[in-house]
Parts: structure tokens; sequence; C-alpha cells
């Protein structure tokens, strides 16, 4: 029991409101009102620009604190779909790559990852399809670059990774291709995880490999894929009315990484090393001239230019030789 003196407790009961109460109900109708006319998407900051604007003179904390208190709250931006949520329960599986995203020899090391894609008016990263979300999962052989199998769905159940799967093994079955040894690379996305995948990849005689928890360069080349499919496919040939019409686009290989049948497999070409432009010196003089073996016939650095004839000797180079 609170130990409260009778005459306190009557003053109590009998005082008039606060200036502060009073105040505070007013600016909360004001309040109120700005955010019902603004369609509930107003947060603080626009409620407070609005309510100065109608001539109510209010501290930005104090619509901070009497919108807490009405239970009023602007539209926060909603986020991409979550494509990859880590399997529950401890994994042994090890990561074998290592973000080593190399093979010597084709179905050594098959890359899998399951891509979003957003409904209409969503986030520009996403395909736009009028039905809702659809998901895309692929299998890429690392040797070769091809997918050799992928899904789409409605839903990001197990079935989707797991017909990706079912799709590029028959693809290699079909080719008379032993599976046994084969490192399968994915993220920790529960589709990988499950107990029917894991299964199905000890079936065929291959070995889960998996990367860590919040970490795309570990599956970067899966990743690379899905963005490429994404720009290449789906927000380049969008919008998209439905999953069909997204799948028939699929299947006959809307990108340069086609995953149609006549997708191209050979491996790209390693990327050369660019040679540094040369710098300045001081203030005044010339830049120093780069230092090049061409001009005196050496041949063992790239050219600047790979589009010119740099085996031609120039007139003034032939008559110093001959000097």
């Amino acid at each position: 029991m609170l130990q409260v003196a009778p005459s306190t407790y009557y003053a109590a009961k009998t005082r008039p409101p606060s200036a502060r109460s009073v105040s505070d109900a007013v600016t909360t109708e004001v309040i109120r009102c700005v955010h019902e006319d603004n369609y509930g998407v107003y947060g603080a900051r626009k409620v407070h620009a609005e309510t100065v604007r109608r001539g109510q003179a209010v501290a930005r904390c104090t619509v901070e604190r009497l919108m807490a208190a009405a239970g009023l709250r602007g539209l926060s931006r909603a986020k991409g779909p979550r494509t990859t949520v880590s399997g529950t329960g401890p994994d042994a599986r090890p990561d074998l790559v290592q973000r080593r995203s190399k093979a010597t020899a084709p179905d050594q090391l098959w890359v899998a990852d399951v891509s979003p894609t957003l409904r209409a008016g969503g986030a520009p990263a996403y395909c736009r399809t009028f039905a809702g979300w659809v998901y895309a999962a692929f299998v890429v052989d690392v040797f070769s670059r091809r997918v050799l199998g992928w899904q789409l769905s409605t839903s990001l159940r197990t079935d989707l990774a797991l017909d990706a799967l079912e799709m590029g093994l028959w693809t290699r079955a079909r080719e008379g291709v032993d599976m046994t040894g084969l490192v399968h690379h994915s993220d920790k996305g529960g589709q990988y995880l499950a107990v029917r995948y894991t299964q199905r990849l000890a079936e065929a005689g291959a070995v889960a490999s998996v990367g860590s928890t919040g970490d795309s360069y570990d599956n970067a080349l899966a990743e690379a894929f899905n963005s490429l499919f994404k720009a290449e496919l789906v927000r380049n040939k969008g919008p998209w009315k439905n999953i069909d019409d997204l799948e028939i686009a699929t299947a006959d290989g809307g990108t340069s990484h086609e995953v149609g049948e006549r997708r191209l497999v050979q491996p790209p070409a390693p990327a050369q090393r660019a040679r540094p432009r040369p710098t300045g010196r001081a203030r005044g003089h010339p830049p120093a001239r780069p230092r090049s073996g061409y001009r005196r016939g050496v041949t063992s650095e790239p050219p600047l230019n790979p589009g010119r004839d740099t085996s031609a000797v120039s007139p003034q180079v032939a008559d110093e030789r001959s000097a």
C-alpha cells in the first residue's frame, strides 16, 4: 500500500489538468489528423514538418514522444524476401572451397544458390511479376560455367533447390558421367541443409560443402550468375505477368549464360592485368615516358592498344637502327 497523506490524495483528485497535459492532448489531435490525412505513412520527421506548416508550434522531440504514446508510426520501406534462412541445429559440413571457385575438369565442383524475384512495384534489384514472388534456383558447373539444373517456384521450400539438383544429376546421367567425388558447394540456406537434399547428394556420391553464414563471398560464383540472370533476363526483358512467362524465357535461354541447350559451355578467358598509366613528375615537367620494349623490338609486354598493329617499325626507328 502506498503511504500517502489524505490531503495529498484529495488534492490530486480535485487538481485541474496541468498545462502540459492539456497542450499534449491538443497537439496529439493535430498529429493524429496529419497522420491520417497522409494515409498513415508519415513518420515523426514529416509529421513535425506538416504540423509546423499548419501553424502548430511544437518541437520534433515532442512529436516523437506523442506519436509513440498514441501508437502512431510511419511506413517503413519493406526489404526484399530472405532467401537464405540458416538451418537449425548443428551442422558439420565443411567449407571445401574456401573461396577458390576453380576446377580443372568438368564435374569437379558445382555451386548452387537461390535467386529472389519481386512483385510489381518492388525494389529494382528484383524481377517484377504481376502474380507475386518468384524464386529461381540454379546449379552451375564451375569449370564450364554451364547451368546444369534450374527451377522456378513461388515458394522457398526444399523442392525448389531439389528439383534443380535433380535436373543437374539427370543431365549428367544422360551423358553417362559418374558423379562420384563431386563437390557440391552452397550457402547455409535451409533448402540446402534439408535432410532430403543431403540424402540425394549422398545417393549420387557427391560431397556437400557449405560456406559461412552471412558471407556471399563464400559462394561468389553462384551469386555472380544470379546477378547476371536478373540483369540480362529478368530486368532487361520484363515486366513479367506470372511465373509461366519467366519460366518460358528462362528455358529459352535469354542471357549470355544461357540455361537452355544453346548455352555456350567454354570457360571464360582469363583477364589480363591492365598496364598502369604513366604519371607526371613535378609541376612544369613533362610526364615520364613509359618503359616499353616495343621501341627496341622487344615484345615481352602487352601493347597499350591491342587493336593497333605494333609489329611494324616506324621509319625513324629503322633509320636509327641502320645508323
